[in-house]
């Protein structure tokens, strides 16, 4: 196959900084994916390569062109997703994931998908009353939860949201630990917090707990509640056993949504455990009211190592 080369002009030093990524990350990843040479000077990106292998990863960075030609940064999941799209025939349809913004945190920063699976978790959360969002780490299954979580609760769609996790680590059992009820559950719900710290000041989210716009508790204390006009987010719902997920699940009142997520292949539980996590898909699957959505390594959002982790480790466990 013949060799090429073609020259993208890059309109400013922002829009190349922008695509290029740190350290010229995102053209290494580009060349490594497609097998070219991708040579920045300046503003002038130059493709080296076999001519169908530059076309496409010309094309690639045009889908992209949205994105870059604003000086935003680029990471690996808008690459793979624009390669994805391009292969797919689905554009067009890359073109709005890129138009629509979910939120903005309170630094101004936006928040959108940068996957079509993570759209398709976004949509599913917006449709159905239980939505399960199962996958790896860093891929905004709990994150993305919580801006929804908290766009409800500004727009008055729901009247609190209610964050829970299994204290897996410390049994359930959190009595033995220093401190009231909030001291002791907070390390195990501190990535929910993260979550929420991104729309809302740190110093307003006390009040909001206490007049129980916010609740934070462990799983055990969700028992022999009826949770109406709720966002409720369940966290790290691997580790829970069969009966604890039945029991939260059946808690779900009037004018509420449950998020439920977790990565099924990190369970904490013993191992002769099963997975309330995998249990509740195996017997939920089929009814059409709840939506599964189960994202992958390709949607992690992370740093772009944390995406090399994960499918080191599902090619180590396969």
């Amino acid at each position: 196959m013949p060799a090429t080369s073609q020259t993208i002009q890059l309109p400013n030093s922002e829009s190349a900084i922008a695509l290029a990524g740190s350290n010229e990350q995102n053209l290494n990843f580009l060349s490594s994916y497609t097998g070219i040479t991708l040579i920045l000077r300046g503003q002038d990106l130059l493709l080296q390569g076999q001519e169908k292998a530059v076309a496409r990863c010309a094309k690639a960075i045009r889908i992209l062109e949205p994105l870059w030609s604003l000086g935003k940064p680029l990471h690996e999941p808008d690459i793979m997703t624009a390669f994805q799209a391009l292969d797919t025939g689905r554009t067009e349809e890359y073109s709005e994931l890129q138009k629509n913004v979910l939120a903005r945190t309170k630094k101004g920063e936006v928040i959108r998908a940068k996957t079509f699976k993570q759209k398709q978790y976004i949509k599913a959360i917006q449709k159905h009353d239980i939505t399960f969002g199962i996958g790896p780490a860093g891929t905004g299954k709990t994150f993305l939860a919580a801006v929804l979580a908290v766009k409800a609760l500004l727009s008055d769609e729901c009247q609190r949201i209610i964050l829970t996790r299994p204290a897996v680590e410390a049994g359930e059992k959190l009595g033995f630990l220093p401190g009231d009820l909030q001291e002791k559950v907070n390390p195990f719900l501190r990535p929910l917090y993260d979550a929420l710290y991104e729309f809302i000041d740190a110093e307003k989210i006390p009040d909001l707990m206490e007049r129980g716009k916010i609740e934070v508790a462990p799983l055990a204390y969700m028992r022999g509640r009826t949770l109406s006009n709720a966002f409720v987010i369940v966290d790290e719902a691997q580790n829970t056993t069969p009966a604890q997920l039945k029991m939260v699940l059946t808690r779900l009142g009037f004018g509420s949504k449950m998020v439920v997520t977790g990565d099924i292949t990190q369970s904490d539980l013993p191992c002769n455990q099963d997975s309330g996590l995998i249990v509740s898909r195996r017997i939920l699957r089929n009814v059409k009211e709840v939506a599964f959505c189960e994202l992958t390594q390709a949607d992690v959002v992370r740093h772009p190592l944390v995406q090399k982790i994960v499918a080191a480790y599902e090619r180590y466990e396969k």
